[in-house]
């Protein structure tokens, strides 16, 4: 909830949240509340807490029954209202949420793939604790250019180190950058939609 409710803001407009789970404000007629999300968040608090709550009951507790654990019947039951009542709300969130692909594409910027350019070495057999530095180092060369990373040329980056080689600009793509984490959890749309699925085969 917290990530759709600070990308949802003027400031980021990366989502566009849809007017069955917004309001406007009695205030400023310009501003749109993510009043589901805000109460979603709050539902979370609510649940943890009666986590807590039984984790600080059975804590002291030796084993077998113990009357004590009669406590836990009121934080079960209260969970799963809680839970019964946010998960529709969750899913009518997400599935009418719309994503403003040109401003998020607009918040990339050449410095995220210094990784990237560390992992070509690495590729190369160089230890990461070494790249690491080199992309630093390719980092502050553009920063003394007054120019993005991924304005630094093969002519540039050759003095780092000797295994940069002509192709090593192949790597200020973003694109490529995402689709090369494709092991699982990764970021590339063959493990993105991995995830989806056994998310799907869990529920």
């Amino acid at each position: 909830s917290e990530d759709l409710i600070i990308y949802g803001t003027a400031e980021f407009g990366y989502v566009k949240q849809s007017d069955a789970y917004s309001t406007g404000s009695s205030l400023m007629p310009q501003k749109k509340n993510p009043d589901a999300l805000e109460l979603l968040r709050g539902k979370s608090g609510r649940s943890i807490g009666q986590l807590i709550g039984l984790l600080t009951v059975l804590k002291g507790l030796p084993s077998t029954y113990n009357k004590d654990l009669q406590e836990d019947k009121e934080l079960l039951f209260d969970c799963v209202d809680t839970l019964h009542a946010t998960i529709p709300i969750s899913t009518g969130v997400l599935s009418t949420l719309h994503p403003v692909g040109a401003k998020m594409a607009s918040g990339l910027h050449g410095e995220m793939l210094a990784t990237d350019l560390a992992d070509y070495l690495v590729r190369k057999g160089v230890p990461f604790r070494e790249t690491h530095h080199i992309a630093g180092e390719a980092v502050a060369l553009a920063e003394s250019k007054g120019c993005s990373l991924t304005d630094l040329t093969f002519s540039d980056l050759s003095p780092l180190h000797e295994l940069f080689e002509p192709d090593v600009t192949d790597v200020w793509e973003m694109e490529a950058s995402v689709e090369a984490r494709n092991a699982a959890g990764g970021t590339s749309k063959e493990a993105v939609l991995k995830q989806a699925r056994d998310l799907r085969e869990s529920l």
